[in-house]
């Protein structure tokens, strides 16, 4: 065995849950997010290792380790706090994360590189496996061209007949065939469509059917039901947005008090919450924000408050917690990851909010009507406004800031603590891979590759991306989470319709 086989090895047992020492915790401190900007690291090298966890690593031996279980753990002192089981976890994951990167900062520079390199080969082969759902197919066939993996034309035929199965006769797709139609897995079987991206594809989406379902699962409130009597919330509205925002059917009776409902689910911590007065979640925050902005109503929300909120919410182990006090997760790499680069186009609402802040503690969000501080079309006149001409343009703009999460940290946690070495990726070390966590860690891969370009029409720098050039991606329209060129292929053909 060479000195790198026993690298990765080791690299493995280590993500898969053990440690290279034992595992001693001690009590801290609640505030564990830092309170301060993180500085960029040049040319590509990894961040350092994370404080915290390192120092509680070193000062363990002089403390007793918390117990597991579903019961709080019992302080070594009395004088210390109880630990909450969370708290014990959180420790447990920042340790393993620890122990992870110690092992890359201790390699010789050309094991560095192999350490970090994305395993292509391992990931398509996963990936190839169990195309039989809607949802299933969007997680291995968004991946799969995220990693320029072309699908023989019989398995694309295969997809297109199953999915075309799953179309219901009054619009929308099911979850298998026969399912009721659902707005999320309309989602996800579109999107898996437009992937593929042939003619055939795409013409097999009915469009006329598919916007009298999205009528029918529009409520009085502004917001969309996921199904016939099932839950409104923000992750109904991003769905349906997106999906008729993508083939071309969105229009000013889709689009009505959509806005509203959203701005009304931002929570004094600035994330958005999946309903009024809920707690603030990564995936509803995406959802929101990718909804508003596909309406051109991005001031609706307050950005500078969202930035906050979702930029702390990048910790120690390098990766994203989808709440707070939350521990980390790999597929929020995207949701929260996407939602933040985003905003990097939107920097000209930022400053007029704050400016406005001074004099107004909360932007107005305005009503359905007059024109927006970004230049929208109220709604009034928009029987003439072309919303799927919002996707197309905001992707055309360049960022107008660089990133504003730590880019080169969150590949760090996602090839070193998501990867696995058999093929797949996964919420955190010690969890096992799987399908979801593969789609959306290999998607926020790609969001952070490019989130520090400010050409829109050039590639990365190579210190923008971590490891071998060769790891980086097919960028992404992060607004509808397609490859970008497939994102094209199929505007251009909706346009026609």
């Amino acid at each position: 065995m060479t000195d790198h086989d026993g690298t990765l090895v080791r690299l493995n047992r280590l993500s898969l849950g053990g440690s290279a020492r034992p595992q001693h915790t001690a009590a801290r401190s609640r505030n564990r997010r830092p309170q301060q900007a993180r500085a960029q690291p040049s040319a590509g090298d990894p961040p350092p290792a994370p404080a915290p966890a390192a120092a509680l690593m070193e000062d363990s031996s002089q403390q007793r380790a918390p117990r597991t279980g579903g019961e709080v753990a019992a302080p070594a002192d009395p004088e210390l706090p109880r630990l909450t089981v969370t708290q014990v976890e959180q420790m447990k994951v920042e340790a393993r994360a620890a122990d992870i990167y110690r092992v890359l900062f201790g390699a010789a520079p050309n094991t560095k590189s192999i350490m970090l390199e994305l395993w292509r080969d391992q990931h398509i082969e996963y990936l190839t496996h169990g195309l039989s759902r809607p949802w299933l197919c969007y997680w291995m066939v968004h991946p799969l061209a995220l990693l320029d993996e072309v699908l023989d034309d019989d398995l694309e035929d295969d997809i297109v007949d199953f999915l075309a199965r799953c179309q219901d006769k009054d619009g929308g797709y099911g979850g298998g065939p026969g399912q009721l139609p659902h707005l999320a897995t309309t989602y996800a079987a579109v999107n898996t469509l437009v992937t593929i991206g042939s003619e055939r594809a795409l013409s097999s989406i009915n469009r006329d059917k598919l916007y009298e379902f999205m009528l029918r699962m529009k409520d009085e409130s502004g917001a969309f039901r996921m199904h016939d009597g099932g839950e409104m919330d923000v992750r109904a509205s991003y769905t349906a947005i997106s999906v008729a925002s993508l083939v071309n059917i969105l229009d000013v009776e889709l689009a009505k008090g959509v806005g509203d409902f959203i701005a009304r689910c931002q929570t004094y911590e600035g994330g958005i919450a999946g309903e009024p007065y809920a707690e603030a979640h990564g995936g509803y925050t995406f959802c929101g924000l990718a909804a508003l902005i596909l309406l051109n109503k991005a001031e609706k929300l307050d950005l500078p408050s969202l930035i906050d909120w979702v930029a702390f919410r990048q910790g120690v182990e390098c990766g994203f917690q989808g709440r707070t006090n939350k521990l980390v997760d790999g597929c929020y790499s995207f949701w929260q990851g996407a939602a933040i680069a985003l905003t990097q186009k939107l920097v000209m609402i930022v400053d007029e909010q704050l400016k406005s802040s001074y004099s107004c503690k909360k932007p107005s969000g305005g009503d359905a009507s007059g024109a927006s501080p970004s230049g929208s079309t109220s709604e009034k006149s928009s029987s003439a406004v072309n919303y799927t001409k919002f996707g197309f343009d905001f992707i055309q703009r360049s960022n107008q800031i660089g990133p504003l999460f730590h880019n080169i940290a969150l590949q760090q946690y996602i090839l070193l603590c998501a990867q696995v070495l058999e093929g797949g990726l996964r919420d955190k070390p010690g969890k096992n891979r799987d399908h979801y966590h593969s789609c959306y860690c290999l998607s926020g891969l790609s969001v952070s590759q490019y989130s520090a370009m400010t050409d829109s029409d050039s590639c990365p720098l190579p210190q923008h991306v971590l490891g071998p050039y060769s790891n980086l991606l097919e960028p992404v329209h992060p607004l509808y989470n397609v490859v970008l060129d497939k994102y094209h292929t199929a505007y251009e053909f909706f346009s026609k319709e």
